[in-house]
């Protein structure tokens, strides 16, 4: 997954945000009971002597070819509305907007320096809590496609950007009619637009590739637990990973190892221990998850990126935490068991 995030702020071991736990809260719909939006039919609902009421906010629903949606983590700070949650991007209308179209784009232009070729009117919802007084507000919503990659984009409100597909959704931190929204989008996208699952033989798609770091100390293997909020298996055991850039797949090993946990590693001492080729749903990007062994190192793993990992631990390999990551169960097993290559989602 590739996210645009703030900078990263270096830390030891800080210990786990008080928010339930996966086990007690396996959908995190029900952490926003106080945010929930009401959908307004078309045309939006009068507004008794002063006649029918207009929206005065704007968000827009970006999606791209492969159907995920972009979201943005907001500040988990008080007096703002949805606090430390994952939203749309966009905000309230200004003097010197001619529309709600010039608010959507002057948003995401001013948050992200994001400019979209077309903007089109989707829905408009009623949105308690979200005026100045603390009054519902109705928020036009319009969507626009974008192939790019959030990584790239100067954010400069809230925490992260990131692309997520809409089955993963309920595990984040989101009012439920924002989900409604992106489902409803999303089917009404998928009837113009049917998108086959992979099978062999298909049309070459892109595949993204993930670099990941197998270290084993006295039969342990280092995993983190993610961060609740992480775009990507929070509240989850992982690999140290992260995504190539303009680099060799050993490179980016490298350069994670260190900027995520203070680790030096010589790529001398570095060689393929085991490839997870993955599709996580039907019509979703393929991905080649590359995990490589380092023979030494130098450094005691500790916390660079609070913002996306809690702590580094040493788990016995025959007893893994759990939740783990699928694929790095997957991987562990394969690597004990003298095989180099995992096949997971593919029918």
């Amino acid at each position: 997954m590739t996210t645009a995030r703030a900078a990263p702020r270096t830390a030891r071991r800080i210990p786990a945000p008080k928010c339930p736990s996966p086990s007690a809260s396996p959908n995190r719909e029900a952490a926003l009971p106080s945010t929930r939006r009401t959908h307004i039919p078309d045309p939006p609902r009068r507004s008794g002597l002063d006649g029918p009421a207009e929206p005065v906010n704007a968000s827009v629903l970006i999606h791209d070819d492969q159907g995920r949606y972009l979201l943005h983590l907001r500040d988990d700070v008080p007096g703002i509305w949805e606090p430390g949650a994952w939203a749309l991007p966009g905000g309230g209308r200004e003097p010197g907007d001619g529309s709600l179209e010039d608010t959507a784009r002057r948003e995401l232009r001013e948050e992200a320096g994001l400019v979209l070729p077309v903007l089109e009117p989707f829905d408009v919802d009623l949105v308690p809590g979200t005026g100045t007084d603390g009054t519902a507000v109705l928020v036009q919503v319009f969507a626009g496609r974008w192939n790019g990659d959030p990584a790239g984009l100067h954010l400069t409100e809230g925490v992260m950007l990131a692309w997520f597909h809409p089955a993963a959704m309920p595990r984040l931190r989101l009012s439920p009619s924002t989900l409604d929204l992106v489902r409803r989008h999303a089917a009404a996208t998928r009837a113009e637009v049917p998108r086959p699952g992979p099978r062999a033989g298909s049309a070459s798609v892109p595949h993204g590739v993930g670099v990941h770091l197998y270290l084993e100390r006295d039969g342990r293997v280092l995993l983190g637990l993610r961060h609740p909020d992480c775009a990507y298996a929070g509240s989850t055991h992982h690999f140290l990973a992260g995504h190539c850039e303009q680099e060799s797949a050993v490179s980016c090993l490298v350069r994670e190892a260190q900027e995520e946990a203070g680790l030096l590693i010589d790529p001398d001492d570095v060689h393929l221990a085991h490839l997870v080729h993955i599709v996580d749903e039907p019509g979703g990007q393929p991905r080649m998850q590359l995990v490589f062994r380092a023979r030494r190192w130098q450094g005691t793993p500790e916390v660079r990126e609070p913002d996306r990992c809690l702590s580094w631990d040493w788990w016995p390999a025959e007893a893994l935490p759990d939740p783990v990551v699928p694929y790095t169960r997957a991987a562990i097993e394969g690597i004990r068991a003298g095989r180099l290559y995992t096949e997971l989602g593919w029918t």
